[in-house]
């Protein structure tokens, strides 16, 4: 093993001082990991009673820790040498300075990092910790609307059989402190304003746009599937003949393309309700996210793959649906396939380019299969007067022309979009010549035009 050092930490069996030691990698700017069952000097000892061990951890962490560490934390049990080892992985928090609550914010609940030893913070240092909580979480932000519903959301903790109870909202932290629902619950409820976009270019620039699909309006956990889904189909498997064998590989490790797509999600910067932007070019895929790196956290930081959560609200619900393992474990994958240079940043915005392994000469051909297999979900029999038109407008067309009677409301449940999102397309589709509605509400029909 490894020495202990400002990121890791070693202890023969679990300490009193435990809530120190987790304390003072959340007042870090990387956080950093805590091994129960290895000695100071990187034996291997081990544990016995791990799932009992991995209960009191989480309990003394949760109850004498303040602000919640929820999100911020994970534990999970190891194998070194044939022996059980706890392995706790602390992420550097946003909401500075954490403490011990029978102490409160003083010297003696307060603790901070100095190489591989944990001191107390003096009272300046509280007092500036305190004073650069520049932004407001999201916790603390009222959701725009009160009327929320969380079906979809209840669903995919059922699927994942972890059905939530009536104190969900309290439970999963999506209520403010005076107790509304906050934008976390926002973005989390069946119905909401947040669209995330994603978008088709025939070229390498922005100049001819193919294809913009919306995929929101709804929970966050079902608009980011459906994200996956569509770059899913887009992801094509290109076919390379060598001298000695047939390569097929797809146009991004697929991999890498999920975890950057969840990160850009559960990172962005929602305070100024900017979404993350998913853009497909002829040579390249490009994710972008709002907000820049986390304040606290280093270019340095971040290629170490370490962690610190913008959303730990988000964050959690996402690891709670095994959307995310361990915390940091997404940049690892992502930085198997790709360098550092697939990542640029300026002070608000941070760009995730995922170029294809591809020669120039056959940017169109990719153009062409990826619209292609995009295209064939629908069929041939809808013409081609409609190629230019986003996969759901040409899908809710199709429905129409299957059943001329049927209802938003149906759509709506057959496309996996809120009603809400329903009506804003079939609003273009009326404007630009598409369709019309004939009669009355209740017993018209819809006519398509072309």
């Amino acid at each position: 093993m490894n020495k202990e050092s400002h990121l890791v930490e070693y202890k023969r069996e679990l300490p009193e001082g435990l809530e120190r030691s987790v304390i003072a990698f959340l007042n870090s700017g990387t956080g950093g990991h805590i091994y129960i069952g290895i000695d100071n000097d990187g034996s291997v000892y081990g544990i016995k009673d791990a799932d009992g061990l991995q209960r009191q951890i989480a309990d003394r962490i949760l109850n004498n820790i303040k602000p919640n560490a929820i999100g911020l934390f994970e534990i999970v049990v190891e194998e070194n040498e044939s022996k059980n080892v706890i392995h706790v992985i602390v992420s550097g928090g946003t909401e500075k300075p954490y403490y011990l609550k029978k102490f409160g914010m003083t010297p003696n609940g307060c603790f901070v990092r100095v190489g591989s030893t944990v001191h107390e913070m003096s009272e300046k240092m509280i007092l500036e910790s305190f004073a650069s909580r520049a932004k407001l979480s999201l916790a603390k932000i009222p959701s725009p609307r009160q009327d929320l519903t969380f079906s979809q959301l209840k669903i995919y903790y059922e699927e994942s059989k972890k059905a939530l109870n009536s104190q969900f909202a309290k439970t999963l932290e999506l209520l403010t402190p005076d107790g509304k629902y906050n934008y976390n619950a926002y973005l989390l409820a069946d119905e909401n304003g947040v669209s995330i976009k994603v978008a088709r270019y025939r070229g390498k620039d922005k100049y001819d746009l193919i294809e913009s699909e919306e995929f929101g309006y709804c929970s966050l956990i079902k608009a980011v599937k459906s994200v996956l889904t569509r770059l899913k189909v887009a992801n094509i498997t290109q076919t390379k003949i060598t001298p000695m064998e047939r390569i097929e590989k797809p146009l991004v490790d697929p991999v890498a393309l999920r975890e950057a797509v969840i990160n850009a999600v559960v990172h962005n910067d929602y305070t100024r309700e900017v979404p993350p932007l998913f853009e497909i070019f002829s040579d390249r895929m490009e994710i972008t996210t709002y907000g820049g790196l986390v304040e606290g956290l280093s270019k340095a930081d971040f290629f170490n793959c370490c962690s610190m959560p913008r959303n730990r609200e988000l964050m959690r619900i996402f690891h709670d649906l095994d959307m995310v393992e361990q915390l940091g474990s997404g940049m690892r994958r992502i930085l198997r396939a790709y360098d550092e240079n697939s990542f640029s940043f300026t002070d608000h915005f941070m760009r995730t380019s995922f170029y294809f392994d591809a020669p120039q000469k056959q940017d169109d051909r990719i153009n062409d299969k990826l619209g292609s297999r995009l295209g064939s979900k629908l069929g041939s029999e809808l013409g081609s007067t409609r190629s230019e038109l986003t996969y759901t407008r040409r899908r809710i067309l199709e429905l129409m022309e299957i059943d001329s009677r049927i209802s938003i409301a149906q759509i709506s449940e057959k496309l996996g979009f809120s009603t809400t999102a329903i009506e804003k397309n079939i609003d273009y589709l009326k404007v630009n010549g598409y369709l019309q509605r004939k009669g009355k509400t209740s017993a018209g029909y819809w006519e398509i035009l072309k």
